[in-house]
């Protein structure tokens, strides 16, 4: 073993950033494939990026492996694969499995007392220090979840989709689902994002009215922040849908069907009346929602979240199962910008299942859960990463034409 060893404390509980994720790159326990070394633009905030491996596999049915690896289950379900090397279409309702080039390699509980060492090519090794379990979560990037394609990650013997936990040591694979449009991927495109959690710890509500009293994370229309007792908190704070504007404006969009495909490699390329139908503000500020059309809306309130914390949008469970909102839940250190930026709104994809459903203007829609980050990363959300949807408002994916 080499005597230049780099130690790795994680002291606290919380979300680890970018400075930390590129630790756990070097030392091993984030690895890549053969010939696709992980690039520097893959590391967001509190996240890594994840991309798709080099074959997807049609499958008749999603599933979770439970009690097998998920090849196991696949020798069951497997109609047949096909390369992406060079692009291939993914069919709208079709499931597919795509390998991805990301693994990982998480250690059993290490307390302080105990070491774990990763050797590493450059002969450095690692030494990581751990007072908690390590384990990941991941979740569709805000792009994927705004081309309604489904998404979410599976590993060997899960019983829970997007979970992964201490002690995995193995390849991830993404069940991908389009259901509006037509796809065409690529080897090394990037659906999903993995975020690394040192122990488990979520703000409570008191913890969130407190940080929101000194600083702010959600703010009126008019760019106010939202009065600690106007805020709507229970286990994790809530958002509102925004159907209410001048007379003419847009207030959202629904998805047309059998339209071409969208190459993810086209950024601000698409017109939007080709695939979007504009919904434009009622005078009584309500919308009934087709079955099964895919929407876009925005938020009521504009939200930021603070550097210190990381914040994952939860969909907003009705109780009946028949509205389901957002896919896209990671939102970033720094979104929304500083206290003056007066936030942003959050983008809500929303489908309504069985039944039309009706939807008035600030109708609950989510919540947001905030989770600390281990340390303030190295670079947040915003300008100096050219993160798409900084300041936003009603806005499509950055594969349409922004007017």
């Amino acid at each position: 073993m080499s005597s230049d060893i780099k130690k790795v404390h994680l002291r606290t509980k919380g979300i680890l950033p970018v400075q930390k994720l590129r630790m756990l790159a070097d030392a091993g326990i984030i690895s890549h494939a053969e010939g696709y070394p992980l690039q520097d633009d893959q590391f967001q905030p509190n996240s890594i990026d994840l991309r798709l491996g080099e074959k997807a596999i049609r499958v008749r049915s999603s599933f979770l492996p439970e009690d097998e690896s998920v090849d196991q289950k696949l020798d069951k379900l497997r109609q047949y694969d096909f390369s992406i090397t060079e692009g291939a279409i993914l069919e709208p309702n079709c499931v597919y499995i795509i390998p991805l080039l990301e693994e990982l390699h998480l250690p059993s509980h290490i307390s302080p007392q105990k070491t774990l060492f990763n050797g590493t090519s450059d002969g450095v090794d690692y030494q990581i220090i751990s007072g908690e379990h390590l384990s990941a979560k991941a979740n569709p990037k805000s792009t994927t979840g705004r081309l309604d394609v489904f998404t979410r990650v599976i590993t060997d013997y899960s019983h829970r989709f997007e979970e992964i936990q201490s002690g995995y040591k193995g390849r991830l694979y993404l069940e991908v689902v389009p259901k509006s449009f037509p796809i065409k991927v690529q080897t090394g495109h990037r659906l999903n994002q993995l975020r690394i959690r040192h122990g488990y710890t979520v703000l409570s509500d008191q913890d969130i009215l407190r940080t929101h009293s000194s600083d702010p994370m959600l703010f009126t229309e008019g760019g106010e922040p939202v009065e600690v007792d106007d805020l709507k908190v229970n286990n994790g704070l809530f958002l509102s849908v925004n159907l209410h504007g001048e007379e003419g404006q847009i207030v959202g969009y629904k998805a047309k069907k059998h339209r071409d495909y969208i190459d993810l490699d086209n950024i601000n390329y698409y017109e939007v009346p080709d695939f979007w139908e504009p919904i434009y503000s009622q005078h009584d500020d309500h919308l009934i929602l087709e079955p099964e059309a895919f929407y876009i809306f925005a938020s009521k309130e504009r939200c930021r979240i603070p550097e210190y914390l990381a914040a994952e949008m939860i969909a907003y469970d009705t109780g009946s199962g028949e509205l389901r909102t957002h896919y896209a839940g990671f939102f970033d250190s720094g979104f929304g910008g500083r206290v003056e930026d007066k936030g942003a709104r959050a983008v809500l994809e929303v489908r309504s299942h069985d039944v039309p459903f009706l939807i008035e203007d600030g109708q609950t829609f989510c919540s947001m859960k905030f989770e600390p980050n281990t340390e303030v990363p190295k670079f947040i959300y915003g300008d100096d990463i050219k993160s798409n949807y900084q300041g936003q408002e009603l806005r499509l994916g950055k594969h349409f034409k922004q007017s």
